[in-house]
Formats: C-alpha cells, structure tokens, sequence
C-alpha cells in the first residue's frame, strides 16, 4: 500500500489538518497538527481529538497549538503498516477518540435499491441480479428526484404499498426519518494503513467509502474525514435485526487519514460537492472501481447532523457521521450472478482530492490486530503523562 505523503494528503497544500499517532516513547497516542512535511504533537493543549473538536474554534484553535516536532510525515506514514512496522516508531492512528461513531444509512438512492434487494434476497447474492431487474423496472428513476418527508414520496410510497413492494428501505430513504445507527464504539476505529476486518463466515460483504463528519457536541460540524463503513449483505439482508452483528466487528470502521477541519478554505458546501473514489485490488487481480458523488445524496449533511445529535440524542463528547453512499457493488467476482464480495488481502483505497487517501487492507476479524486500547486505558495514559 503507498502510504507516501502524496498518496494520502487532501490536494490543498493548505488544508488544516489534524490526527493521532501512537507514540512507543508514552506508550499511548497523541493527538498530532500536520505542519508541512512534519508532525507536531499538541497534546499539552488537546489531550484528546474530541476536546480540540468542542473548543470554540477548532480551526484556529489547531493553528495556535504550540507543540513538539516528532518526526517527519512520510516517516511516520511509513511505519504505519502493520508488517513493515518498527514497534519503537511512531505510526498514525485513527484521527477521531472519545467521540461516538455514528453512520446514516439509504441515503442514496443506488444504495437504497441495493437494500431492498438484499432484503429481498434475503441474504443471497445468487437471487439478487433478478430482484434487482424486478425493483428498478417497478421504481425507475422517480426515486432520484424525490425529496425525504415530500407529499410526492408519501405517493410514491403509497404506490409501492399497494403493488406489494413496499420495504423499510425504502421508508428511511423517501420517509421523513433518516437512518441514523451506531456503527463502532469510540476508540474502536482504525486509521489508514491499518487492516479492516471482515467477517470469516460472510460470503457477501462490500466496502461502503463515504465521507464522515466531525460533530461537536452542540450539533456544530467542524470538520470531515473519509470513512469505510464495511457490510455484512448477507447478514443484514437476513434481518434487519442484525444490523449490528453485519456493521459493528473488530476493524470494520476505517476513519482519516486525518480530519480536514472547516475554515475560509473549505466548509460544509465544499463537502456537498465531493466525489469519493474507491478502488479494489485483490491478490487474485481483481479490480473493481467505483464512485460516491455527494451532489447525488438525497439528504443534505446538515440535515443528517440535525437528525443525529439534537434535543432528544445527546452526546457529550460529540460524534462522527458516516454519510453513507451511492456506491453498490455489482460486478461479478467469480461465478456469474454472485457479485462482489471480498478476499483476503484485498487493498481498498477510498480517497478525494479534499481529504486525502484512506488506504486499508482486508483480513478477518479475529485476524485483525486486537483492539484492547479503549477508554479507561487512554485516561489512566493521560493521567500518567499529566495531560490530564
């Protein structure tokens, strides 16, 4: 995986960046500003990314951090794989910590579609390519140019009731309440470099590359990443009871590579106009490539952020939001029918010119570096170090 400074930055030179090292030296991470070509750790003004996230003005707040130079970039990147890593060398981390990981789901119409029939299939991608024919003859296009809550989608889902096709899919993504759920725990994501998990006894799962936002706790949105919400299709498609079991496994939430924070040069409006890229090799020379256009989102961000945090849903520390996508993986990997699924060792590379490359390599999930770093551990390292 290229993890050199040109493959993983945003294209601006002048993008406000922050994230998280582990540092051997403390034996915990660090929150780090990316100056240049070098990393200078701020933890003695932000011991945490969520407490620079909830100050007043992250942004300047960044830029006034004074600090230590631990090392060069590429170094550091560098040392980030797992197989190439010298365990006494810093390496980059998720970007986000204490804040709740939350993902809005069937926000595109391509993806809602793929929803109902994986509901429809009920888990088997053998069955999907007919259903798919099926839903997108009875639905079209009407669907793209609905708007979430409308008097026309109350008609159109009357419509479907009535022809017998009507899905909970379908209700999140023209119905008046989004689909917000819990994807990780904090402190469980994994940063770029890192291995992603996929469940060993899933025969149908895809990588979801979305843009994520950096929500403080009042609702402000101060900032995005680029996230990979890898699915479990057959699971969820089984139940949508087992939502949790097919999003929440061991590294299945891949944020960064760092959080580009909101100032004069980049807002919320130039996140509505990202394209997320995404990219598979697999060792057996598979590619498969795609895209996630945000002008296509049928929810504007802000309305997803009001949705998620508000009045009735508190979160202290604040929280991240998946986007969701627009991309729906449907080439055949393999036998005709069956679709895209992935293997072992298959390097996923999500990027944007805004935000950088998040670049991860697929394994299991009980393969995957053990998670055992959690909260309590990250308050007793920063007691000890006295940033607390």
């Amino acid at each position: 995986m290229d993890m050199s400074p040109a493959a993983i930055l945003p294209t601006d030179p002048d993008a406000l960046l922050f994230g998280r090292i582990w540092r051997p030296d403390c034996d915990g991470p660090s929150i780090v500003r990316v100056d240049g070509d070098r990393l200078i750790d701020i933890s003695t003004c932000f011991a945490t990314a969520r407490d620079l996230c909830e100050s007043a003005s992250p942004a300047q707040a960044l830029r006034d951090a004074k600090g230590e130079d631990v090392g060069a970039l590429c170094d550091i990147l560098a040392n980030t794989l797992p197989d190439l890593r010298d365990p006494t060398r810093p390496w980059l981390l998720s970007p986000v910590d204490l804040q709740a990981v939350k993902a809005a789901g069937v926000t595109f119409v391509t993806s809602m579609l793929e929803r109902v029939i994986e509901e429809k299939a009920r888990g088997n991608p053998e069955a999907a390519a007919h259903i798919r024919a099926q839903v997108q003859t009875l639905v079209g296009d009407d669907l793209r140019h609905l708007r979430p809550g409308s008097d026309a989608a109350a008609h159109l889902k009357q419509t479907l009731i009535e022809a017998g096709a009507w899905s909970q899919y379908l209700e999140v993504g023209i119905g008046p309440d989004a689909e917000i759920f819990t994807k990780a725990q904090p402190m469980a994501t994994v940063g770029a470099g890192s291995a992603i998990g996929v469940h060993p006894a899933s025969v149908w799962n895809n990588p979801e590359p979305e843009v994520v936002l950096v929500i403080a706790s009042d609702g402000r949105i101060v900032g995005a990443t680029l996230g990979n919400d890898v699915n479990l299709r057959d699971v969820e498609g089984r139940s949508a009871l087992l939502l949790g079991k097919a999003k929440d496994n061991n590294s299945a939430a891949a944020v960064g590579p760092f959080v580009r924070l909101f100032d004069g040069g980049f807002d919320l409006k130039a996140v509505e106009a990202i394209t997320v890229t995404l990219r598979v090799d697999g060792r057996d020379g598979f590619v498969m490539e795609g895209r996630s256009a945000m002008a296509e989102i049928s929810r504007p961000p802000a309305e997803l952020a009001a949705q998620a945090v508000n009045a009735h849903h508190s979160y202290p520390d604040g929280l991240i939001l998946y986007l969701g996508t627009l991309f729906a993986p449907t080439q055949d990997r393999g036998d005709p029918g069956r679709g895209f699924t992935h293997a072992e060792g298959d390097e996923v590379q999500i990027g944007c010119d805004e935000l950088g490359m998040l670049v991860n390599r697929v394994t299991a999930t009980d393969r995957v570096e053990p998670w055992t770093f959690g909260t309590a551990a990250l308050m007793r390292n920063l007691a000890k170090r006295g940033l607390l």
